[in-house]
């Protein structure tokens, strides 16, 4: 069996279980994920997809395929189940990057596209990092680390490297990390017991 194949099973499998983790903790409500994180990346995820296809991203892609289903569901789920600690900040980045999805899908340059989502992608993570660093209880951590070791593999499997195939799930990786370690951190600061 071609090594690339194995690392997208292995990458799809790993995401599969941090959402399911993370599926887990939202319905016991410990974890509120932040609804305008959610809904920009379902729709940039989404997006993303199709520009690591259409550069050659083979059987990498896989991975972030299946993830977007999930990154969907947990929007939706986030409706019931998020956190009610929005701000007008959080507003703003909502609108802002609800209108550079517009500007972005007027693009017909795909490697424009992509480093374009990838920034909307992690302009979409400052409702969640700030949230976290209020609520640092309020994320699944083994949930994170998983995304993060998904997309690790994810890159691995890629049949071509190039930016239309690693911009973006580099992109996501970082933020995915940085988000660990702003709960991390906050966590040694803030006793769970003030968690809400």
């Amino acid at each position: 069996m071609d090594i690339k194949i194995i690392l997208t099973l292995v990458a799809t499998l790993i995401g599969i279980v941090a959402f399911l983790l993370y599926f887990k903790d939202t319905f016991s409500l410990k974890t509120k994920p932040h609804v305008y994180t959610w809904l920009i990346w379902a729709i940039t995820q989404g997006t993303a997809v199709f520009g690591i296809w259409y550069g050659g991203g083979g059987w990498g892609a896989l991975e972030l395929t299946v993830g977007t289903l999930f990154v969907i569901a947990v929007f939706l789920f986030s409706l019931k189940y998020g956190t009610k600690n929005i701000t007008k900040s959080d507003m703003v980045i909502l609108i802002a990057a609800l209108a550079a999805i517009v500007v972005w899908w007027q693009l017909h340059q795909p490697l424009i596209s992509v480093l374009m989502v990838s920034a909307i992608d992690v302009i979409g993570y400052v409702p969640s990092f700030r949230k976290s660093y209020e609520e640092p209880w309020s994320e699944t951590l083994i949930s994170w680390m998983l995304f993060s070791a998904s997309n690790i593999f994810a890159i691995s499997a890629l049949k071509e490297y190039n930016a239309l195939t690693v911009t973006y799930l580099a992109a996501i990786t970082s933020a995915n990390i940085a988000l660990l370690f702003i709960c991390y951190f906050r966590r040694q600061l803030i006793p769970e017991s003030t968690h809400s």
